[in-house]
C-alpha cells in the first residue's frame, strides 16, 4: 500500500530490475574474519580457523551454484564448473590461511573500457555477454590480455584464492627484478681515508 505522499504526487513504484549477481554480503562478511591481512586483525599471529575457513568457501560456492542455475539458456561454462570442483576440493581439506589477494589489488586491476568490449565478449564464469550489463565493470587480469572477467564473478575467487581462474598462475607473484651487473671493480672515494 502506498503511503499518501507517493499518492498524493502521483509517484510510482519503479519497476524492480533483475539482479544479475546474488547477494554477497555474507560472503564478505565471512571474509573479513578469516583474512590476516587487514589491519584491523589486532593479533598478527592469529590464524582463522578452518571451519571458519570451509564456511568462506561454502559461501563463495553457494554463489556460483546460484550463477550455474541463471546461466542464459544454453550456456555452458566449463570455467564455473572448474572453480565449483577447485572450491569443493578446498573445503574437502582446507587451508590454514586465505591465499588470496587484498582488494587494494581488486581495485588497481585494470579496467576495460565500455568502448573496447565486442557485443560477443562474454565473461567466461557466468557466460552473461559483458554488453547486456548497462555499466559492465569489466577487469583484465595481468596474466594475460585476453583474461577478461565481470568484476563481481572474479572478485570473490580473487580474494579467496588468489590465482586466475583460467590458467591458475598466481597473481600475487613477483616479478624477477633483473639484477645488475656487478662490477669488479669499486668507484674510487675520495671522502674516505
Amino acid at each position: 500500500m502506498a503511503n499518501p505522499y507517493e499518492v498524493e504526487h502521483n509517484i510510482k513504484d519503479a519497476p524492480k530490475r533483475r539482479s544479475r549477481r546474488p547477494d554477497m554480503s555474507s560472503f564478505f562478511s565471512q571474509l573479513s574474519q578469516v583474512e590476516t591481512s587487514s589491519p584491523s586483525h589486532h593479533n598478527p599471529h592469529a590464524q582463522p580457523t578452518p571451519v571458519d575457513v570451509e564456511a568462506a568457501f561454502s559461501l563463495l560456492r553457494a554463489q556460483y551454484e546460484t550463477l550455474r542455475q541463471d546461466l542464459p539458456s544454453g550456456g555452458n561454462s566449463t570455467v564455473l564448473d572448474n572453480l565449483l570442483s577447485e572450491i569443493e576440493h578446498l573445503m574437502d581439506a582446507p587451508p590454514t590461511e586465505v591465499k588470496g589477494v587484498p582488494q587494494s589489488y581488486l581495485d588497481e586491476l585494470e579496467r576495460v573500457p565500455k568502448k573496447a568490449l565486442k557485443k560477443t565478449d562474454t565473461c567466461p564464469i557466468c557466460t552473461e555477454p559483458f554488453l547486456d550489463d548497462e555499466l559492465p565493470l569489466v577487469v583484465e587480469l595481468p596474466c594475460h590480455s585476453s583474461h577478461r572477467f565481470d568484476l563481481e564473478c572474479v572478485g570473490p575467487w580473487l580474494r579467496l584464492n588468489g590465482t586466475c581462474p583460467l590458467d591458475r598462475k598466481d597473481l600475487m607473484m613477483k616479478k624477477e627484478i633483473p639484477k645488475a651487473a656487478d662490477d669488479d671493480e669499486e668507484e674510487f672515494d675520495d671522502m674516505y681515508a
